[in-house]
């Protein structure tokens, strides 16, 4: 459905405005900017995406990313229905979808109507709007496009990269340049690999040798022909749900990334096909799917005259990560038919381990290295209140001759109080060249975490995010722990004041 054939109001010289609806709230956007309105297609689920991602669609020969407004504004999902549409905006010259739950009309909106984003609260819908239409029957959010997409695509592409807006001239005359890739499958999806990155397919053998602790996704090693294989699941490298390996199942060996030796053998659940197709039909990521898939995708391939999106990916992109390639040098280091054991070779996992201890706080894991740790010890029944200290300092207590400023960490977080109990303990960390206790409910564990399991935390906030910067996920005990940094509990004020008590 083309926005043009919506039906405009009101006239005069003014601003038109294509106008949806999300819940019972009106919006509208630029009617110029307007690509088409379009009913939900269907959508290819992209792993690792950001989460107001719905998918990827095939838009007359074009990859079209599809993000949910809902999403964006945080606001409830809901399934859609028949009244559910797509408005398909040209940003930075690349097509990109929203959905919305239904949509109103075209309207026009006279200057005296409209008034600026400058003069709003700022914190109107994040930020997101250029201004209002105020009438008697309601207000219009005019939203700015080019801020929906703060999440990654609406950046500028790398250089190199162009929108998928079909062939240009020069691409158009050398479609006839084809190239080779072979495509598999991994949870429904297709994958390929440019030929000349295959080192030949096999099949799974019933017996792999584990490799200890490394990162989920190396399952082990196996003999080829006399040599050493490690095997790595392209299911759990792209998070796509686990699976059970079957008759299908193959293993795509591949020519190792730079800066590493021997080949590497990706499990997958099946192989498709080897295809050759026109360079004209291999389009650049859009940079949203680029992005939240860390990079992992070279491109995307259009198969069967459009019907079938296919993620062409590279080794040099998959094995970036340094903890998966020290993995991988390590499984490359075993000896045949036996487990790694201690040695050099542990050593080498255990540079890319960091530990941590591991104390909660209203229920939630949280870890402090340990080496910022320097004991931790019991909370006194009364902590001494000493006049004129500062307010965050809940009091002090006498540490083997020494007094001790103790922050209640729990008050630190903005968390509810909760009274003293045989559980609590005290961290005493070195911060600043002064020692100071933190009160925690409990210390629960020291916790050794592989680099591959740490990732930056979401920064929510500010002072979240000058506090915890990391978070480290295990996926295979259904928990979460957020990782302290320890010379950002204080600020230098703090740190000043603590040293004069």
């Amino acid at each position: 459905m083309s926005a043009t054939n919506e039906p405009a109001e009101g006239g005069g010289e003014g601003r038109q405005f294509v106008t949806f609806r999300i819940g019972p709230d009106l919006f509208g956007v630029p009617l110029g900017e307007v690509q088409e309105i379009i009913r939900v297609p269907t959508l290819v689920q992209v792993p690792l995406a950001p989460a107001s991602l719905e998918g990827v669609a095939n838009l007359r020969g074009v990859v079209l990313p599809i993000t949910s407004l809902r999403r964006v504004f945080g606001v409830e999902d809901l399934p859609h229905d028949d009244a559910t549409r797509v408005v398909v905006l040209r940003l930075q010259d690349r097509p990109t979808g929203f959905v919305v739950d239904r949509m109103a009309s075209v309207v026009t909106a006279d200057p005296a109507e409209i008034e600026e984003a400058g003069s709003l609260d700022g914190t109107m819908q994040g930020g997101l709007l250029d201004g209002v239409v105020k009438r008697q029957d309601g207000m219009i959010q005019l939203l700015a496009p080019s801020r929906l997409l703060g999440d990654g695509v609406g950046r500028p592409q790398a250089a190199g990269a162009r929108a998928s807006m079909g062939p240009t001239a020069e691409e158009a005359a050398a479609t006839h340049d084809d190239i080779q890739l072979v495509s598999f499958v991994a949870a429904d999806h297709d994958y390929a690999f440019p030929i000349a990155d295959v080192h030949e397919i096999v099949h799974l053998p019933a017996t792999i040798t584990r490799v200890p602790q490394a990162p989920p996704a190396v399952l082990g090693v196996i003999t080829l022909r006399k040599r050493l294989l490690p095997l790595v699941s392209l299911r759990r490298l792209l998070g796509l749900p686990a699976a059970d390996t079957s008759e299908s199942s193959r293993i795509v060996v591949v020519a190792p990334p730079d800066g590493m030796a021997g080949h590497i053998g990706l499990v997958v659940d099946r192989v498709r096909e080897v295809l050759r197709v026109p360079r004209g039909l291999v389009d650049p990521v859009p940079a949203l799917l680029a992005d939240g898939a860390e990079g992992r995708l070279e491109a995307i391939c259009r198969l069967d005259q459009g019907q079938r999106l296919a993620a062409i990916l590279s080794a040099e992109r998959l094995f970036r990560d340094a903890a998966l390639r020290a993995a991988l040098a390590l499984a490359g280091q075993a000896s045949e038919g036996e487990e790694v054991v201690d040695g050099s070779a542990a050593q080498a996992v255990a540079a890319v381990e960091e530990q941590f201890v591991v104390f909660r706080l209203a229920g939630q894991d949280y870890g402090m290295p340990t080496e910022a740790v320097q004991e931790i010890v019991r909370v006194p029944e009364e902590l001494t209140h000493i006049p004129r200290t500062p307010a965050f300092i809940e009091g002090v207590v006498n540490l083997r001759g020494t007094v001790l400023p103790v922050i209640d960490q729990r008050r630190r977080f903005g968390l509810p109080d909760q009274a003293r109990n045989d559980r609590q303990r005290i961290m005493v960390l070195q911060i600043g060249g002064s020692r100071t206790g933190f009160i925690v409910d409990q210390v629960t564990e020291v916790l050794k975490l592989p680099a591959s399991a740490i990732g930056p935390a979401p920064a929510l906030s500010t002072e979240q995010a000058r506090l915890i910067r990391r978070v480290a996920n295990l996926e295979a005990q259904k928990r979460m722990v957020l990782l302290l940094d320890p010379s950002s509990l204080l600020d230098a004020g703090e740190v000043a004041a603590l040293a004069q008590v």
